[in-house]
């Protein structure tokens, strides 16, 4: 009975200890380390790991193997179908080699710039990102199984090289796609510039007149660059007339029309006149609706009218050199 009795009297103290203490579980989280969160350019494997080194050296041993296999899958896969095979099997073995190196070294600066390279070459002949990433996981997926294949009779030791292995192999693939995928968002913002200075050329006429024909739609973007090129193109050319020519603009808005005036304030602010040709209807009538001051605007029918009166403005007169027909004729009866 007193054991009994005794048991009785034990267990509630052990359960009020319990109670004043419901916090004490919450004490051991500051213990985890959550790796998954930390910036890509700090190491998350220990590239001094004995194993990570034995790794290292089965890699540079199976060299040639593992590369021919990678080379190999990767055609089976259909990836990198604008390159050869052997442009493949080329760029494949510097690959592996800036990979191992990686393994050894923890650095992926070499790694950063082949990449950058590589993708230099290979966007232009149309190779899409999931083909880049594709092969980085194949080449993750054959060294994996060259490992299964080595440690296969000791499951323990080769938990432990998977677990050296995978942080530095994430690692690695994580560099090759955000350097791709930065050297191509690069390629496609060098591209969106160019097709918009080609959209709005300034061309020079003759000397000190300038024309910016305008074609398509004109956001608030595009009309900024506008401005900026034409006032490049006036101190560039010393321009004292610009004919802007917007027959092909369809419709603009308000922001884009008070723009419009603003460029033109501009150019005179420069030492030039700037002559608007080409306005339809439904662009008139939206400027008169919006309320924009067309007060500083010259505006002139037809791009051909337009150039007429920038000479005019320039003091160039037109003469024609061509004989009347009925003179001609005259003067052969008259021989």
């Amino acid at each position: 009975m007193r054991q009994s009795v005794n048991v009785r009297t034990h267990r509630p103290a052990v359960l009020q200890l319990k109670l004043n203490h419901p916090i004490r579980p919450m004490k051991r989280k500051p213990e985890f380390k959550i790796q998954n969160i930390t910036h890509p350019s700090t190491p998350l494997a220990d590239y001094n790991d004995p194993l990570l080194r034995e790794l290292v050296a089965h890699l540079r041993q199976n060299r040639t193997q593992l590369r021919e296999e990678w080379a190999r899958r990767i055609t089976d896969a259909q990836l990198l179908t604008a390159m050869t095979k052997e442009e493949i099997f080329s760029e494949a073995t510097s690959v592996y080699d800036n990979y191992v190196e990686v393994l050894e070294t923890g650095s992926v600066e070499a790694l950063q710039a082949y990449a950058r390279n590589l993708s230099e070459r290979i966007i232009p002949r149309g190779v899409e990102t999931h083909e880049v990433v594709g092969i980085v996981l194949l080449l993750r997926d054959v060294l994996a199984r060259s490992l299964f294949k080595k440690y296969q009779g000791d499951f323990d030791l080769l938990n432990r090289v998977l677990d050296a292995y995978e942080p530095a192999a994430n690692r690695i693939a994580n560099t090759v796609a955000v350097s791709f995928v930065q050297e191509r968002e690069r390629v496609i913002r060098q591209q969106q510039e160019a097709i918009r200075e080609l959209s709005t050329p300034v061309l020079q006429v003759r000397e000190r007149l300038l024309i910016l024909p305008m074609i398509g739609v004109i956001d608030a973007h595009r009309a900024r660059q506008l401005t900026e090129q034409l006032l490049r193109g006036i101190r560039a050319n010393r321009a004292k007339v610009v004919v802007v020519d917007i027959t092909g603009v369809p419709t603009i808005d308000q922001t884009v029309a008070n723009h419009l005036v603003k460029t033109v304030e501009a150019s005179r602010l420069m030492g030039a006149s700037v002559i608007i040709t080409g306005l339809s209807a439904e662009i008139a009538q939206t400027i008169v609706t919006i309320g924009v001051d067309l007060s500083k605007m010259n505006a002139v029918g037809d791009l051909q009218g337009g150039i007429e009166e920038a000479e005019r403005l320039l003091g160039y007169k037109v003469i024609s050199t061509a004989e009347p027909v009925g003179s001609t004729a005259a003067k052969e009866q008259g021989a």
